[in-house]
């Protein structure tokens, strides 16, 4: 294979070869189902165990307040919805923020066919909330507040703390998706305040298809589970456990607790470097906050050029213009829209997401094919 220069790890990362020995034995030897009654299934059992300590400890939550699932999609399906559609529950409304991800949009939309009122706060030119517009809009009809803790595209990183504080006051739940920064940055469960949150494996390093949902422990049992079967977790997510993957999750958290500090240092100076010399080219700046981010992202736009047009020319490279679950749709970032960002000017902006494997040279080796591509005028489609 010929070798890339990966820069698109928000949409997923390689997983790390530490992680892949550790579900190799899950794979091989220890195969059998973990709710099984026989000596088997009960040795897989003490895996899926350990890997619940260890992703718990990244957290700092208890060990069953952790729900296994597919991803981080399928948690932010049974969050809303499974306290939407709870009997426990009689408020009907929920805030979220515009410029939060997909999996969260469509899912609120799904309840707003339902009947539920949702409010999609407006953001600044950085992508922040107003969070004067924001105390106005909660009020004791609000059920639930959905913000992400780290944009997918921006890389902004908004104050979930004062959020959930906020929604606390008025009697509402908070579910954080905290999806790219769960791996990456601190998260104290107890010093954010937030009710439930979501996560995915593919995101820091263990492998895709594997995911989780934290539930505070006083809300499991309100739960609605979103699908039926054995009674897996707890009861609130059926279907048979994947093994191996929740393994290599644990051991990506594992990992991710010691090493977490000294991936954002080194990778950050990466990030500042590429970003540096991009924003040499003419006409070059950032979207977003440059202060408000997580240490591996930046999105440039590239004004008068075709994001796609760039990024197709860049056979070795792989970048993104958007997020994954949305490149394949023709128009601009609803994230960089909701910015304020014009139409052409989205169009001509692309998401570098740097990831621990990523080295000085690489930086600069992209910088130089960038530049090289836009010396042939006009890039555009």
């Amino acid at each position: 294979m010929e070798r890339i220069i990966y820069l698109d790890n928000n949409s997923t990362t390689r997983t790390d070869d530490r992680v892949i020995d550790k579900m190799l034995p899950l794979l091989k030897e220890f195969y059998a189902n973990p709710s099984s009654s026989h000596h088997f299934g009960k040795n897989v059992t003490q895996f899926i165990k350990a890997a619940r300590i260890n992703v718990s400890n990244l957290i700092s939550c208890d060990p069953d307040e952790i729900i296994f699932t597919a991803g981080a999609t399928e948690a932010i399906n049974l969050a809303l919805k499974g306290l939407a559609l709870s009997s426990n529950f009689s408020r009907k409304k929920i805030i979220t923020i515009c410029t939060e991800h997909k999996a969260v949009l469509d899912t609120c939309k799904s309840l707003e066919e339902q009947g539920f009122e949702i409010v999609y706060l407006p953001v600044n030119k950085d992508g922040s909330i107003d969070f004067d517009l924001y105390s106005s809009v909660l009020d004791t009809e609000t059920l639930l507040v959905a913000a992400m803790y780290v944009n997918n595209e921006t890389g902004l990183i908004h104050n979930i703390k004062k959020m959930s504080e906020v929604a606390r006051s008025k009697g509402a739940l908070f579910f954080c998706d905290a999806t790219q920064a769960f791996g990456k940055i601190s998260i104290n469960i107890n010093d954010l305040g937030v009710d439930l949150l979501c996560f995915s494996g593919h995101k820091f390093y263990a492998p895709k298809g594997v995911g989780g949902l934290y539930i505070k422990k006083n809300l499991k049992n309100k739960i609605t589970p979103q699908q039926s079967g054995g009674g897996q977790e707890f009861g609130v997510r059926s279907g048979t456990l994947n093994s191996a993957g929740i393994v290599g999750l644990g051991e990506a958290c594992k990992l991710a607790l010691v090493e977490m500090n000294d991936v954002e240092q080194r990778v950050g100076k990466l990030r500042d470097l590429l970003e540096t010399e991009l924003l040499k080219i003419t006409g070059t700046f950032i979207n977003g906050s440059k202060e408000k981010r997580i240490f591996n992202t930046t999105n440039i736009c590239f004004p008068n050029n075709d994001a796609s047009v760039i990024i197709g020319k860049l056979k070795n490279i792989a970048l993104s213009n958007g997020s994954a679950c949305t490149s394949l749709v023709v128009e601009p970032s609803h994230v960089l829209a909701s910015m304020g960002v014009d139409e052409d000017l989205a169009f001509s902006a692309i998401r570098f997401s740097l990831g621990k494997y990523n080295t000085e040279e690489e930086m600069r080796e992209t910088v130089r094919e960038i530049n090289n591509i836009l010396v042939q005028k006009p890039v555009t489609a």
